[in-house]
């Protein structure tokens, strides 16, 4: 039995694809590095490994993170590495065009790369009894037109732009250790 979460409760929004092709990835880049390791020993993987994570890297930041997360005080945007957080009472208006796009008091238009999106309809026959079902990205901007109604006046965390540090020191781990690596193959 499901039971539909609080209206209070925070909700993610993310791309569908994005868990299945960091996944699917990850896969792919245990299984080199796992070949490599058979066919050429430990260190020759640790020569090779940081040419397949920045690859893992790339796609974990293009396909995974961007997202959109709301609850009953405002939002958070994350596009790629730049994190927007911001309350509901800072929202002029919320649509979805290709994707979900905030209006922010401060005269900026965020667009969302993670979250609803506007799809192409499906195509189903249709029979006179059956009840048309409305598209997921309408259903889910829905509900967050819904939560900033609710919440307009209460959310007032003020417009905070941020990157994403974890991911910039991982990039900045991996680059390191990829020159290293040429350094010491080099040689």
């Amino acid at each position: 039995m499901s039971t539909e979460p609080r209206p209070e409760a925070a909700r993610t929004f993310r791309a569908a694809s994005g868990p299945v092709s960091l996944v699917l990835c990850t896969l792919l880049a245990i299984f080199l590095l796992g070949d490599a390791v058979v066919r050429a020993g430990w260190g020759q993987m640790l020569l090779l490994a940081p040419w397949v994570l920045l690859g893992l890297w790339v796609v974990y930041e293009i396909a995974f993170v961007s997202m959109v997360r709301v609850d009953a005080d405002g939002a958070t945007v994350q596009n790629m590495l730049r994190r927007t957080t911001f309350g509901w009472a800072r929202v002029r208006d919320i649509d979805l065009r290709w994707q979900l796009l905030f209006s922010l008091d401060d005269g900026s238009d965020l667009s969302c790369y993670g979250g609803p999106a506007r799809a192409r309809p499906l195509r189903r026959p249709t029979s006179g009894d059956e009840e048309a079902k409305a598209p997921a990205g309408l259903r889910d901007l829905t509900d967050i037109r819904d939560r900033w109604q609710e919440a307009a006046t209460t959310g007032d965390t003020p417009i905070s732009r941020t990157w994403d540090v974890r991911a910039l020191a991982a990039l900045g781990l991996i680059v390191v250790w990829a020159a290293v690596a040429v350094v010491i193959a080099n040689t």
